[in-house]
């Protein structure tokens, strides 16, 4: 289905989109920590409203 050189070239692109992604959040975490406090609890929230949801579904399939 794909060539080696494009086994080659993905496996690099997500090396390299990684280590970039890593490198500009350590970069900006002083900013995240000032401007994104309290986030996590949007986060908690949307996954307990996504498990509420499967749960209902699951209970009265």
């Amino acid at each position: 289905m794909f060539t080696n050189g494009q086994w080659v070239f993905g496996i690099l692109f997500a090396i390299a989109f990684i280590i970039v992604v890593f490198y500009t959040y350590r970069h900006d975490l002083k900013l995240h920590k000032r401007y994104y406090k309290g986030s996590i609890w949007i986060l908690v929230a949307f996954i307990s409203f996504i498990v509420f949801i499967a749960s209902i579904k699951w209970f009265f399939k």
